[in-house]
């Protein structure tokens, strides 16, 4: 067994395999880009090496100055996580020839998987069942448009090199090909280096269900059963499940042969995954081979749930020369298993990518999957910051229950106990998701989110009423406490309304998520407080400790989390969570909010390139400009008609939060 490894990644992943070595009394080596100077995962390893800029073509995708850093370090083989280098052949063979272990398959077998279309060629040499579809090396627009109107519409078209759902797009008719291709093109060469795609058959009703396998080098193989990882947002994974809701033994057994069937065709060793799309119709289900990822893939907590094992320490032992430790017999499934990657993003904006700092990161309690089963995989700690350098993914959340509703019920109990406050994050989306008909009934296919989005977008669980409660509770509670949490105040100087004659009325005004609100307190002279609110009115009452308030109103009690920061309200209650904003009424006095025409870069990114120049007249909703940050193309879309005035940047150019793109006379 090795002695020492560097892990070259970072987050979560990074963290996660840190563990196991340490489990296993293996000395490991984390490197690190200006950004991580004090990341997390650099503090989990025994020694880390800076290996250069923020930008991951700066740092993490430098396997030149990886190499430099194992040697210097005397580590004997490399990590490479997911992402980055994992599935990169030529850094697989950099590391063979420098006389270091590459933690994964050999470099032929990166390379047989690595290219979307000669890999679907290989599988169907191998037997394994195919989507119709175009995987030739012509990729001449005009014939790339023929083949998609002879397969169908819709068609898929995908990167060849691609994966995590970059460089993806669906077609439903002819005359959107163009842009579509033109489009995955651009974002296939910007992720991958390659612009080459395939075309494919779009299968209605779609399953994504994958395949766990493992294989050594002494010609073993397995698989570690199935994972369910339908329900996805721009292709991009959002809730991942073991076993998959529905899924007969014979299937299951047959997609088993088939992935190991796959592997064997390139040889395989260590962890990989064969991807499926499985067709749902009134005759069954039936599988099509997708692609493989030759690497552990982020979701694989949900297997190590169920079957009690650590697949990290299986990837350790076989790049070590051992054999699998188990064979198919022997392995088993007990229970079911969720995976909730929360990710700082804003689901109700197009999912569009949120960066700042984790001003409070609540998580629940946390134990491992024989005592407690819930388990949070993250690379991040209160206090750091989601640059936009990186991928937008915060953390995973995991559970496991003895059924699937068993494990459906904790995860929304535990989803409902992290606390975010600095950024966007899709927590609540993620409860949405969970408690929708769909998911709870196992009604699974690609288009969950598309189906449900009635009752999965623009959902507040709190209603005003309650928000503005809680913030005027949280007021008075500060006053109280007096300046900068004093314990004393100034008997003089305080605020409880009381006054010799007559009632005392305090106007309060809010904004929440965009609509103005007011609120009347009235101070009572018995002590007691009357709010109204939102056509509503009653009692206040509110006693508080160690940052949490229980507050009655309206004839219920309420026990709540209330983090203030300036005047921005963040509450979280057992049905959900909310911010509200509390107006200073004179420093707004007369202040005119909003500016017709000004279209500002929603995240800090770069521009890509304008889809209009000045003087054009546009429709709203009209295509304005493309921005790319987090890895991932955004569109800026026309708020309104009008013309383009001036284009204030050029393509290339970086752009911070807020800046403004152009301008548009409305």
């Amino acid at each position: 067994m090795f002695k020492k490894i560097l892990i070259a990644n970072r987050g979560e992943i990074a963290c996660r395999v840190a563990a196991t070595a340490r489990r296993m009394a293996i000395k490991t080596v984390a490197v690190y880009s200006d950004a991580d100077a004090n990341a997390k995962h650099v503090v989990a390893c025994d020694e880390a090496v800076h290996i250069g800029g923020s930008a991951p073509k700066d740092s993490y995708l430098r396997w030149e100055r990886i190499l430099e850093a194992a040697r210097e370090t005397g580590a004997e083989a490399i990590h490479p996580g997911y992402g980055f280098l994992s599935e990169n052949e030529d850094f697989a063979r950099a590391c063979a020839a420098a006389g270091l272990v590459f933690i994964g398959p050999p470099a032929s077998a990166i390379q047989a998987m690595g290219l979307k279309a000669e890999s679907k060629q290989l599988m169907e040499k191998a037997g394994v069942p195919l989507v119709p579809g175009y995987h030739g090396a012509d990729q001449d627009p005009a014939l790339l448009r023929r083949e998609a109107d002879r397969i169908g519409y819709p068609v898929l078209i995908k990167a060849s090199a691609g994966g995590g759902g970059k460089g993806m797009r669906a077609v439903d008719k002819a005359e959107d090909f163009a842009g579509a291709l033109a489009s995955c093109q651009r974002e296939a060469i910007n992720s991958f280096g390659d612009d080459a795609v395939l075309i494919e058959k779009y299968v209605q009703r779609p399953r994504h269900i994958e395949i766990q396998v493992f294989g050594d080098m002494h010609g073993n193989y397995v698989y570690l059963f199935e994972r369910d990882c339908s329900v996805q947002r721009r292709h991009q994974k959002v809730l991942e499940e073991a076993p998959a809701p529905g899924l007969t033994p014979a299937m299951r057994e047959q997609m088993g042969n088939a992935a190991v069937a796959a592997a064997r065709a390139v040889n395989y060793v260590g962890a990989g995954t064969v991807e499926f799309i499985v067709e749902q119709s009134g005759d069954g289900m039936k599988f099509f081979f997708m692609e493989m990822n030759t690497r552990l893939q982020v979701e694989h907590p949900v297997t190590e749930a169920i079957t009690g094992l650590d697949l990290v320490e299986w990837q350790l032992l076989v790049a070590s020369n051992h054999k699998l430790p188990l064979r198919q017999d022997a392995l088993r499934i007990h229970g079911h298993a969720i995976e909730a990657r929360i990710c700082a993003e804003t689901p109700d904006n197009q999912f569009l990518p949120a960066t700042g700092t984790l001003a409070v990161y609540r998580k629940p309690a946390c134990t491992s999957f024989e005592r407690g089963q819930v388990r949070i995989d993250d690379g991040v700690r209160e206090g750091d910051a989601i640059s936009p350098f990186y991928d937008s993914m915060v953390a995973k959340l995991i559970v496991h229950g003895a059924t699937r509703a068993e494990a459906l019920a904790r995860l929304d109990a535990a989803l409902a106990q992290v606390q975010i406050v600095g950024l966007a994050t899709n927590v609540q989306f993620l409860r949405h998701v969970v408690q929708s008909r769909s998911f709870a009934e196992a009604d699974l296919d690609t288009a969950l989110i598309q189906r449900e989005q009635a009752v999965l977008f623009r959902q507040e669980k709190i209603g005003l009423a309650l928000a503005a409660a809680a913030a005027v509770a949280s007021t008075l509670l500060a006053e109280r406490a007096g300046v900068d949490g004093a314990t004393w105040a100034d008997p003089w100087a305080r605020r409880d309304g009381w006054r010799n004659a007559g009632l005392n009325v305090r106007r309060f005004a809010f904004d929440f998520h965009g609509d103005a609100a007011e609120a009347t307190l009235t101070y009572l002279h018995d002590g007691a407080l009357h709010l109204a609110v939102d056509g509503q009115s009653g009692p206040l009452r509110f006693e508080a400790g160690a940052g949490d308030i229980t507050l009655q109103f309206l004839g219920q009690r309420h026990p709540l989390r209330v983090d203030r920061r300036l005047e921005e309200v963040h509450i979280f209650a057992p049905q959900g969570a909310t911010r509200i904003t509390v107006v200073d009424l004179l420093a707004h006095a007369g202040e005119v909010h909003g500016e017709a025409g000004r279209l500002t870069a929603p995240m800090p990114g770069k521009v890509v390139s304008f889809a209009v120049k000045a003087g054009e007249t546009v429709k709203k909703g009209q295509a304005l400009a493309v921005m790319e940050a987090m890895k991932m193309e955004h569109t800026i879309a026309a708020p309104a008609d009008g013309v383009v005035q001036e284009l204030l940047y050029a393509p290339g150019d970086q752009v911070t939060e807020g800046s403004e793109l152009l301008r548009l006379a409305v």
